[in-house]
């Protein structure tokens, strides 16, 4: 290596270094010390060593595995709704007039814009069962008076639906940034060839944004694991532990019964799901045709 290239790589190793630092410090560092923790019982002055315990323990406890099993729901439910019907308005509406898919992405933006905390509490007064906007409607219908978020059966859904209306423009944005990006001539070709706008938008359209496809999975996979604000301001995790979630497993026994390892413990399992679900998302975006 000549002087004049080891110069100019350590001109790019210093130009990266700042980022480097700040990921090693504030990303890397706190996964090995949240592996360490779990390992360990802790209390308020020493630190005991227990192996796998506390991951014993979480696989007995049956709020954990009940938490498990909503995260995935959420995951699984909220995921597939923001792809579909992000993807639903977008095609549809991304080649009209500038000014109409203008105020369609601020629209859809707007509650996007506004704090997870400010949507929780509307929505808990729209569905406040004593005076809420909503109950009082279907009251006013004479429809059955349903205590949304007090009914095992309905605070699932009503959960995922707050959250999916909230965070769902941002995945309308990005994917009509992508499909106006698109070239013109691919769909002047198929219209030349007879091919239907629905034929368009699933042979082609949706294949070309398909990276952005890829991207959106990954950050909602990743958000919405980390689903906490919501839960705390609507439910507490009721009714029954019904719309507990890991991130709320976590904080109650982080914060609430002083159980570090055991949370620690619930964080590593946490990082470790995200890494599953998100790898073959990434292999897939990484993919070589």
């Amino acid at each position: 290596m000549n002087k004049h290239t080891f110069k100019a790589n350590m001109t790019g190793y210093l130009f990266i270094a700042p980022q480097l630092i700040l990921f090693l410090v504030f990303l890397v560092y706190p996964i090995i010390e949240g592996i360490r923790l779990s390992l360990f019982r802790i209390n308020y002055t020493n630190e005991i060593f227990v192996g796998l315990d506390n991951y014993k323990t979480l696989f007995q406890d049956p709020v954990f595995l009940k938490s498990t099993l909503n995260t995935v729901i959420f995951v699984v439910c909220i995921v597939a709704l923001t792809i579909i019907f992000a993807l639903f308005v977008a095609s549809a509406v991304f080649d009209k007039n500038a000014k109409y898919v203008s105020f369609i992405r601020g629209s859809y933006y707007i509650p996007v814009m506004v704090s997870m905390v400010v949507m929780s509490m509307v929505w808990g007064f729209l569905l406040n069962p004593a005076n809420g906007l909503i109950p009082y409607v279907a009251k006013q219908l004479e429809l059955s008076n349903v205590n949304f978020l007090g009914n095992p059966h309905t605070v699932l859904p009503v959960i995922i639906f707050v959250t999916f209306a909230t965070n769902v423009g941002q995945a309308i944005i990005l994917y009509i940034a992508s499909m106006i990006g698109v070239p013109k001539d691919l769909f002047e070709a198929a219209e030349v060839d007879g091919a239907s706008r629905t034929t368009i938008i699933f042979k082609i359209l949706i294949p070309i944004v398909k990276p952005t496809t890829y991207y959106l999975i990954i950050m909602n996979i990743i958000a919405v694991l980390k689903i906490f604000v919501v839960i705390q301001l609507l439910t507490g995790g009721g009714p029954n532990n019904s719309s507990t979630t890991l991130m709320y497993f976590l904080y109650n026994n982080a914060f609430k019964f002083n159980q570090l390892g055991v949370a620690s413990a619930v964080g590593v399992i946490m990082f470790l799901i995200t890494l599953l679900l998100s790898v073959p998302q990434l292999r897939a975006m990484f993919k070589k045709d």
